[in-house]
C-alpha cells in the first residue's frame, strides 16, 4: 500500500517537534524536581542507585507530546482525541503529586478509572473484537453493553501495566517509543492519521527523554511519566488496533503490549500463589530475574528491548500477511534471538536461565510457587513505585 507523503511529512515533524520539546524541557523540569523534592534517594538495599535521583521526568514526556499534538494533531473539532488528551491531563497531575508525596493506592486508581470513563463516555470504546475462541462458530464478539467497562479495564489495566515494569533505568521509556513506533508503522500503513501522528509525537517525545533515563540515569520518569505512557499507549490502541485490526486478530493490541502485559498478569498470578494480595509489590518482576540471573542493568534493558521489538514486528506482520506469517516470522525471530543468546550471554547466565525456565514449568504443574517468596517491594533500580 503506497504511504501518503503529505502524511508521513506531518508525522516527521510531529516526532521531530516532540523530541526537541522534550529534550529540552527536561534540564528545566530536572531542575524543578529538586527544588519541590520530587527525588528518588537510594534508602535502602533494593535501589541500586547510590545518590538522589530527581523523579518527574514524565513531565518532560508530556509536554513535549502535548505540544506536538496541540500543534499538528488535529485536535479542534476531534471530540475523542480531546477526550483522551484530558484524561492524560488527570492522569499527569495524579502522578506528579505522587511522584512528590506518595498516594494511597485506592485513591490512585479511582483517579485512573476517572481517567478512563472520560473517553470511554466520549466514543473511545471497544466495541468488539475477534474471538479467540479458534472452535466456535462465532467469528466475532460484540460486547455491547459492556464495552464501557471493558473499555475502562483495558485503559486502567495497561496503564499500570508499563508502571510495573518502570523497575530499571529506561526500561518504561523505551519499551513504551518501541511500543508506540509499532502502532505509528500500523497507523501508516492503514493511512489512520490521527493516530499516526499521536503515536509519533509520542515516539518523539520519549526519545528526546531518553539520554537523561538510559543507565546511569540522570533522571527518572517516575509514576508521572509510566503511568502517562500506559495511559496513552491504551487509549490509542482503542483507536487505532481495536478499531481496525482486533477484528482481524484479537492478538494485535496484545502483541504490540505483550511485554508489560504479560509481566503484570505473571505478578499477579505470583503474587497471589504466594498468598498475597495481588498489589503487594515484590522483587520478582522480569527485568529482577534477568539482574538475578546475572545481567547488568543495561543488558536487561536491551533484553527486554529486542524482546518487545519482536512483538511488535510480529503484529506489523500479523496485520499485513495474515497469522500464519505472524507465526512463522515469531518463531524466526524466537531462533535467531536464541542463537544471539548463546553467543552473547555466559554460560553460567545460560544456566541460570534454564533453571528459571525449569522452575516456571513446575508452577505450571503444581499449581504452586515454585519460586524464592519475595520479601522486598519496588525495584532494583529505576523508579518502579512501591
Amino acid at each position: 500500500m503506497p504511504l501518503d507523503n503529505q502524511l508521513i511529512a506531518y508525522v516527521a515533524l510531529a516526532l521531530l517537534a516532540a523530541l526537541v520539546i522534550s529534550f529540552l524541557m527536561t534540564p528545566v523540569v530536572r531542575t524543578f524536581a529538586y527544588k519541590i523534592g520530587a527525588v528518588d534517594v537510594p534508602k535502602d538495599a533494593r535501589r541500586m542507585h547510590k545518590v538522589p535521583i530527581p523523579r518527574l521526568g514524565g513531565l518532560a514526556i508530556f509536554i513535549g507530546f502535548m505540544i506536538s499534538v496541540l500543534i499538528l494533531g488535529g485536535v479542534p473539532g476531534n471530540r475523542e482525541l480531546q477526550s483522551i488528551l484530558l484524561g492524560s491531563v488527570i492522569i499527569v497531575v495524579l502522578g506528579v503529586v505522587d511522584d512528590i508525596m506518595a498516594l494511597p493506592a485506592m485513591l490512585k486508581f479511582v483517579v485512573q478509572i476517572g481517567a478512563a470513563l472520560i473517553p470511554a463516555m466520549s466514543g473511545v470504546v471497544i466495541q468488539a473484537f475477534s474471538n479467540p475462541n479458534v472452535f466456535s462458530s462465532s467469528l466475532y464478539w460484540v460486547l455491547g453493553p459492556l464495552s464501557v467497562p471493558f473499555t475502562v479495564l483495558w485503559i486502567v489495566a495497561i496503564t499500570n501495566a508499563v508502571n510495573l515494569i518502570d523497575g530499571l533505568d529506561g526500561l518504561a521509556n523505551g519499551v513504551s517509543a518501541i511500543s508506540a513506533t509499532t502502532m505509528l508503522v500500523i497507523a501508516l500503513l492503514a493511512s489512520e492519521a490521527e493516530v499516526a501522528i499521536v503515536m509519533a509525537a509520542l515516539v518523539g517525545a520519549c526519545v528526546g527523554f531518553m539520554p537523561y533515563n538510559l543507565n546511569p540515569a540522570k533522571m527518572f520518569m517516575g509514576d508521572t511519566g509510566a503511568t502517562f505512557l500506559g495511559y496513552i499507549l491504551a487509549t490509542m490502541s482503542i483507536q487505532g488496533l481495536f478499531k481496525f485490526y482486533a477484528v482481524i486478530s484479537f492478538a494485535v493490541p496484545f502483541l504490540i503490549l505483550g511485554l508489560p502485559i504479560f509481566d503484570t498478569a505473571f505478578a499477579f498470578i505470583r503474587r497471589i500463589a504466594h498468598g498475597q494480595s495481588p498489589m503487594h509489590a515484590d522483587r520478582g518482576h522480569i527485568h529482577h530475574r534477568l539482574i538475578d540471573m546475572g545481567l547488568s542493568q543495561k543488558q536487561a534493558v536491551a533484553t527486554l528491548y529486542v524482546i518487545s521489538a519482536m512483538l511488535g514486528l510480529s503484529a506489523v506482520v500479523l496485520t499485513t500477511g495474515g497469522e500464519q506469517k505472524a507465526m512463522l516470522f515469531f518463531l524466526a525471530l524466537c531462533i535467531v534471538a536464541a542463537v544471539a543468546a548463546r553467543v552473547v550471554f555466559p554460560k553460567e547466565i545460560r544456566e541460570e536461565l534454564h533453571e528459571e525456565i525449569e522452575g516456571f514449568k513446575e508452577l505450571g504443574q503444581h499449581g504452586g510457587p515454585a519460586l524464592p517468596e519475595a520479601g522486598e517491594a519496588g525495584a532494583p533500580g529505576g523508579d518502579e513505585p512501591s
